[in-house]
């Protein structure tokens, strides 16, 4: 026995089963992010319940579970039209049940408030409006498209509203730096910018009224529709995002349904207090701010790890400055948002406010939180790990490597740059990968320094300067918070924090195998023999 141990067999053993262990732990968690991720988008049939009461119930079977206090098996069900039964969600007895039946003609209404409608289309009302359809059903459709295109001119409108908007706000602004500078000096200035104001803000105002007129008009198209009940419903025809039949659906027209709802979530903006809808601007915030952090610490992680490496002398200071290193990797998150608060926020921010921007005061511009700031509170959190991983790449390049450099007549700086710093690129792009993974998850310091549950705006658009580093922003990860602890709808919303989560996941996946993928193509470029 003595002998078994003395080989190494047993720890060789006791690593495979933790490597084994870690493994099931971590495709447990992506198998059970992505199955309730997946099927959130799936058109399921709406099932027709008779119950023995005389009582009907319309809706989708979410889950099945046996009641825990009285035994027996029991379904959920999702029953929707919240406006009307004040829930989203209700159990049944399956021992209540007289019968179930899945209607042709159920429909499911994703509208833009109150969540979906599960009923029944009984006619169209359109006034002003010749619908030509045989049946109710083609004049719903028919009365869809005609409202799908007059939303699209309000767009169109809105777009020219926002750019008008643009202009209005920049000639404010414009307004304020002159008559901080001095009324009277500048007051043929400041009287030819108020008028150019005063037209942007009259077109302005006439788009607006043209663009309320067509909601106005399509707002009278509306649909009649009763729930399982027989209770009847207007519902006008602007509110409906989606409408389909799922009992009736063949499967290649659920499939379409299926990658309609993929589009709408990568692509379009949230609704319902961030429960439905897109998630696009918090997949650009998190990219966005992904990558600016990168920007900021990688430079000066891979600098100072240079210096403490190669340049300076191995004294008490340069202890102490590893020692510092080492700590601050494991200072908690929260710790760097408060940091970032009072040092980036309030203190640069506070600082370049008074310097270039006191006409604005006492409102904020860079004093305030915003992704700059957010990203320097995680570049700042991160860069240990850049230091760290970089210093021990470094230090793993042989000594004779640099001798041989040296000899040959190249001067340090030329070594460093020529020959260390390739070859040590693996291991500074591993610290990049940790880092980055870390930061793609962070949410404590973000909900200080610059992460909010609705952003208006992106931080990028197509009006100069294009980067508006001061801007908010929206971030999966507290997405993820907001939705499935702040909603006043738990339980509708979620499938939401399964395909949110499943989202940052992917984002986290895809830049490090990216970062991975380079690091091997330079690891095998700079590896030689002789390590």
């Amino acid at each position: 026995m003595k002998r078994f141990w003395k080989t190494g067999e047993p720890y060789v053993l006791a690593t495979g089963a933790a490597l084994a262990i870690v493994l099931v732990m971590t495709l447990t968690l992506v198998i059970t992010v992505m199955s309730n991720g997946l099927g959130y988008f799936w058109p399921r049939e709406l099932v027709r319940f008779e119950m023995k009461d005389g009582s009907f119930a319309l809706g989708q079977i979410t889950q099945h579970e046996k009641n825990p206090v009285s035994g027996l098996r029991r379904l959920q069900l999702k029953v929707a039209n919240r406006d009307v039964l004040g829930q989203d969600f209700r159990w049944i007895e399956e021992k209540d049940i007289a019968s179930r039946s899945l209607p042709a003609d159920a429909v499911l209404l994703e509208r833009r408030e109150h969540g979906n409608y599960f009923g029944f289309l009984k006619g169209v009302t359109a006034e002003g409006v010749t619908l030509t359809g045989a049946t109710p059903q083609e004049q719903l459709h028919q009365a869809l498209k005609l409202v799908a295109a007059k939303l699209d001119d309000t767009r169109a409108i809105k777009k020219q509203m926002s750019g008008l908007n643009h202009t209005a706000e920049q000639l404010r602004l414009k307004l304020l730096k002159l008559e901080y500078r001095g009324k009277e000096k500048n007051a043929a200035a400041i009287a030819a910018l108020t008028a150019d104001r005063e037209k942007a803000l009259a077109e302005f105002t006439s788009l607006n009224e043209k663009s309320s007129a067509t909601l106005a008009g399509i707002n009278l198209i509306t649909a009649q529709f009763s729930d399982v009940s027989g209770g009847g419903k207007d519902i006008a025809l602007t509110e409906i995002v989606a409408l389909q039949s799922p009992n009736s659906m063949s499967f290649f027209a659920k499939c379409g349904a299926y990658l309609e709802r993929v589009r709408e979530l990568l692509l379009d903006d949230p609704r319902e207090s961030n429960t439905e809808g897109g998630l696009f601007p918090a997949i650009f915030g998190t990219i966005m701010m992904v990558l600016l952090m990168s920007v900021f610490s990688l430079p000066f992680g891979v600098i100072a790890a240079i210096y403490l490496r190669e340049y300076a002398r191995d004294g008490w200071m340069t202890r102490m400055v590893r020692i510092a290193v080492n700590n601050l990797a494991g200072v908690p998150s929260i710790v760097y948002g408060v940091f970032g608060l009072g040092f980036f926020v309030y203190g640069l921010g506070g600082s370049i406010d008074s310097l270039f921007f006191p006409e604005r005061l006492p409102t904020p511009t860079f004093g305030t939180g915003g992704i700059l700031w957010s990203s320097l509170t995680l570049a700042l959190l991160t860069v240990p790990v850049v230091i760290v991983a970089t210093e021990e790449s470094l230090a793993s390049i042989p000594k004779g490597i640099r001798e041989g450099s040296l000899a040959l007549g190249a001067t340090k700086f030329q070594t460093l740059t020529k020959i260390l710093l390739p070859m040590a690129t693996p291991g500074i792009m591993t610290g990049l990968i940790l880092s980055m993974a870390r930061a793609a998850g962070e949410v404590a310091p973000l909900m200080i320094v610059g992460v909010v549950k609705l952003a208006p705006t992106l931080p990028f658009d197509m009006n100069f300067p294009f980067f508006h580093m001061d801007r908010k922003f929206m971030h999966l990860g507290f997405h993820i918070y907001d939705v499935g602890f702040q909603s006043p709808n738990v339980e509708a919303a979620k499938p939401m924090v399964y395909v949110t989560t499943m989202l940052l996941l992917a984002i986290v996946i895809v830049a490090s195998s990216v970062a991975i993928y380079l690091r091997n193509r330079m690891r095998g470029k700079y590896t030689t023999s002789t390590f």
